[in-house]
């Protein structure tokens, strides 16, 4: 995991000749460009330095340096929309040639301040359905970017639940009725339940009080579980939801793989570091001369599946051998 001062340090580009030549044939810029980045998360959130870092270093592989013909004003924490709206005005008016920018909502609220700064986003949840663009394949608009979900996830996340707790009966689903985008993993999930015997449950996360007592009612019950289809309010309450979980004895599994890294029981979702390796490619492109209009939005394809076998344990589970053999990585 990268610590905040080596992040700083490919932030400053002091490293960054040494880190990542310039690829083969790739175009000398004279002149320093500009973009933004808009982040949900602190600075220091171990996470999001990685998926920054991937984000750099696919920059500099397209040959942009920061220091040398690259500069990058930073927004962090936008984890409100006041903040967001806040961070995104900001950007705005520094007049950026492109912003990068994480999540379906802070995007949402990015678009409502900038009708012509070309903006790539990452991780947004369903973003035809979200209105960030008119088509996956055809954007329209000044945004374009990678989308962190698609129907198949709610098959696997239940196939996954039910494999390493076989008595599952019941599932909550954690979401945010508020984000619009979030009833497309709800609905997937709902949809693929009854073939597994599984009853669904939706369990409402816009506070930490509402969050806990819904969870805490459903485990007076047995036989249930947890699936987190990853709204903005419980990535940033992480920690509570893994400790719910422990606390009442329900097996969870989460969208990514930092929840089981703080302790969370199992995740599968895609490998979001890659997403931003691409978006570093959709910048480059912008940079060039391309519209985000002309720029399909992609879905992710690469995903990865990661156990704890500290928590399982902890749980009384038995994780089967052949989930263990197909995961992309045991923690224990």
């Amino acid at each position: 995991m990268m610590r905040r001062r080596e992040f700083i340090t490919l932030l400053g580009g002091a490293a960054a000749y040494s880190l990542w030549p310039i690829a083969a044939g790739a175009q000398q810029v004279a002149r320093t460009r500009f973009i933004g980045v808009l982040m949900n998360r602190p600075a220091d959130d171990p996470p999001t330095l990685g998926r920054m870092a991937a984000f750099l270093q696919g920059l500099g592989e397209l040959g942009w340096m920061v220091g040398r013909n690259l500069r990058i004003e930073y927004r962090w924490n936008a984890s409100d929309a006041a903040r967001t709206r806040t961070a995104a005005s900001e950007l705005v008016a520094l007049a950026p040639e492109v912003i990068l920018v994480n999540t379906g909502v802070n995007t949402g609220i990015l678009l409502e301040a900038t009708p012509t700064v070309p903006v790539v986003f990452v991780t947004a949840i369903d973003p035809v359905g979200a209105g960030l663009v008119e088509s996956l394949a055809h954007p329209r608009g000044n945004a374009t970017g990678f989308a962190s979900f698609e129907f198949g996830l709610g098959v696997k996340w239940l196939e996954l639940l039910k494999e390493i707790a076989p008595g599952l009966t019941r599932v909550a689903v954690l979401r945010d009725p508020s984000v619009p985008a979030g009833s497309a993993p709800f609905g997937a999930v709902q949809g693929a339940a009854p073939s597994f015997g599984v009853e669904v449950i939706p369990i409402d996360t816009r506070n930490i009080d509402e969050l806990e007592r819904a969870i805490t009612v459903f485990a007076q019950r047995p036989n249930g579980g947890l699936i987190l289809v990853a709204p903005a309010f419980a990535i940033r309450s992480r920690d509570l939801i893994i400790a719910l979980a422990a606390r009442h004895r329900l097996p969870a599994i989460f969208p990514a793989r930092f929840f089981v890294d703080a302790g969370g029981l199992i995740s599968y979702g895609p490998d979001i570091s890659d997403q931003y390796r691409l978006a570093a490619g959709y910048v480059d492109r912008i940079l060039r001369g391309e519209k985000p209009a002309d720029l399909p939005v992609q879905a992710s394809t690469k995903y990865e599946t990661v156990v704890n076998l500290k928590t399982a344990k902890a749980l009384g589970l038995v994780v089967p051998p052949a989930m263990l053999a197909r995961a992309d990585e045991v923690i224990e």
